[in-house]
C-alpha cells in the first residue's frame, strides 16, 4: 500500500489517466527548425518561379512545400477550387510556413523571432524578383492575406521581446511590398497591432 502511494507521488497520472488525441505537444519536433529554413528557401524560389521548380499558380509545384508544412500541421490542405489559382495557392503556403515559424517561436522565442525576420525578408525579396506584372499583384495579395488571415497567432511565443520582434517583422511586410502609407500597408499594420494587444 505504501509503495503504491509513493509511486503515485513520484509518477502522477496526468489528466485523470486518459490521454486524448487533442493533447497539446509537450516538446518541439526535432526537425522543426531545419524544416522552417527549408520551407523558407523553397517558398522564395517558388514565388519567383526560379530554379526550374515551377511557380506559384501552376497547380503542382506547391506540393513539395505543402508536404513539408503538413509534417507539422497535418490538417492544412489546399482545396480543389484553389489549385491553379495563384493568389489562393500563395495564401495557403504563406500561412502554413508562417505557422511553422510561429510554432518555432513557441519553443525557442528568439530563434523564432530571427526566423521570422528571415521569412519576411524572403517574402519581400521573392515578390521583388517576380517578373510578370500580372503575377506580381496576385502574389502580393496572397502574401498579405496569408500573413494577415491564415496565420495562427496562438502559436506565437509568450516572451515579450521575441513577440515584439515577430509582430514588427510581420507589420513591415505590406509596407515593403506595397509602399509605406498605402491603404494595404496601413490595414495590415493596424491588424497586426491589434493582434499584439
Amino acid at each position: 500500500m505504501f509503495r503504491s502511494l509513493a509511486n503515485q507521488f513520484v509518477n502522477p497520472v496526468q489528466g485523470g489517466g486518459a490521454s486524448s488525441a487533442g493533447d497539446s505537444k509537450k516538446t518541439m519536433a526535432p526537425t522543426l527548425r531545419s524544416d522552417v529554413y527549408s520551407a523558407i528557401d523553397m517558398t522564395k524560389a517558388w514565388l519567383t518561379g526560379g530554379l526550374g521548380r515551377g511557380q506559384a499558380g501552376d497547380g503542382v509545384s506547391y506540393q513539395s512545400i505543402l508536404a513539408l508544412i503538413q509534417k507539422h500541421f497535418p490538417d492544412l490542405k489546399l482545396g480543389l477550387e484553389s489549385v491553379g489559382q495563384t493568389e489562393s495557392e500563395v495564401v495557403v503556403v504563406i500561412g502554413g510556413v508562417t505557422n511553422m515559424v510561429l510554432e518555432l517561436s513557441k519553443w525557442e522565442g528568439m530563434a523564432g523571432a530571427m526566423a521570422m525576420g528571415t521569412w519576411t525578408d524572403a517574402l519581400v525579396e521573392g515578390h521583388r524578383r517576380v517578373d510578370a506584372e500580372s503575377r506580381k499583384g496576385l502574389i502580393a495579395n496572397g502574401i498579405t492575406r496569408g500573413l494577415d488571415y491564415n496565420s495562427d497567432i496562438g502559436l506565437m511565443t509568450k516572451e515579450f521581446t521575441a513577440k515584439i520582434q515577430i509582430i514588427s517583422s510581420l507589420k513591415s511586410v505590406s509596407s515593403r511590398i506595397y509602399g509605406a502609407g498605402t491603404s494595404e500597408a496601413r490595414k495590415s499594420e493596424a491588424l497586426w497591432s491589434s493582434k499584439f494587444i
